[in-house]
């Protein structure tokens, strides 16, 4: 038996709720696919279809088998389109999100270093601190860092964004080191926030407790590089993700406080509308981008 095609023939069959329309529209005659759906159920051994009279419906093993068929077909589609393109030049442009920190710090040189491999691929990428509509802004792929993914579209990890609690020497020099998060509470000490992240609140995880800390804001903004900023002049005490700020721990610009706090990780995910029909040059960039963000420590940890 051609298990693709009795697959194809029961998603097909399941869709129109006929067989007689399923056998036109695949150009078979109504035995074969009978023929084709009594092979896959026997190859199942579950009866897949209540057949009457009338119409046609799903048992409970066909729901699930449906769902599986159809991701069977999809996984042979892309399959087929890879095979087909195989030795072919990545060419064209690619329309690309990102928040403007995440850009600025890691995507800009990724981007230029898969053009020296790809020359053909050009980008043009929109960075917001917002989720952009990627339909209606045409996008390709959507970089967001985030742990509340939307169910209709297709994410691929890439890495883990981490964060740190820190101030500049002079502050710390100023205003003294906090020993405990309490400490951060105390008048004697400026808090800086991300308005988007954590507005009026910093959000720390010791082993499996979540501590949510409110704090009084001297400072809240939408955007990391003017968070950074405000840090490293002395304004106050910020939490920065490492991929931002690793370059200024390493030379003392910024000092990590509190270390055996972690602020909330976060998820940094590829998102695509769909799986199907992505051009070479956005499959290519895709994995390259999992190959040089990826692994057990994100580069920019290491």
């Amino acid at each position: 038996m051609d298990r693709l095609t009795a697959a194809r023939v029961f998603v097909t069959v399941a869709e129109r709720g006929s067989l007689t329309q399923a056998a036109a529209q695949m150009e078979m005659s109504t035995a074969m696919v009978s023929r084709y759906l009594a092979a896959l159920e026997a190859w199942l051994g579950a009866r897949l279809l209540h057949r009457t009279t009338r119409k046609i419906g799903l048992t409970e093993v066909g729901s699930a088998a449906l769902v599986s068929c159809r991701q069977l077909l999809d996984l042979a589609e892309d399959l087929q389109h890879q095979a087909a393109e195989r030795g072919r030049v990545a060419t064209g442009r690619l329309r690309i999100t990102s928040s403007a920190s995440f850009a600025e710090a890691q995507l800009a040189p990724a981007l230029a270093d898969f053009q020296r491999l790809h020359p053909q691929v050009s980008f043009a990428l929109l960075v917001a601190d917002r989720s952009v509509d990627l339909t209606a802004e045409r996008i390709d792929l959507a970089v967001r860092i985030t742990n509340s993914l939307e169910p209709t579209m297709v994410a691929r990890p890439l890495a883990l964004c981490r964060s740190v609690l820190c101030a500049s020497p002079a502050y710390l020099r100023q205003h003294g080191t906090p020993g405990t998060p309490q400490a951060l509470q105390s008048p004697a000490h400026r808090c800086l926030t991300h308005a988007i992240v954590g507005a009026a609140q910093f959000r720390f995880r010791r082993g499996s407790e979540l501590i949510e800390l409110p704090v009084t804001e001297q400072l809240s903004t939408n955007d990391t590089a003017v968070l950074r900023r405000a840090v490293i002049e002395g304004s106050g005490i910020g939490i920065l993700p490492t991929y931002f700020v690793g370059d200024d721990l390493r030379q003392g610009r910024l000092v990590r406080l509190l270390p055996e706090l972690e602020p909330e990780t976060l998820g940094i995910h590829a998102i695509l509308l769909s799986r199907q029909h992505q051009p070479l040059a956005l499959r290519l960039l895709i994995d390259f981008l999992a190959a040089r963000f990826g692994g057990p420590t994100a580069p920019w940890d290491r």
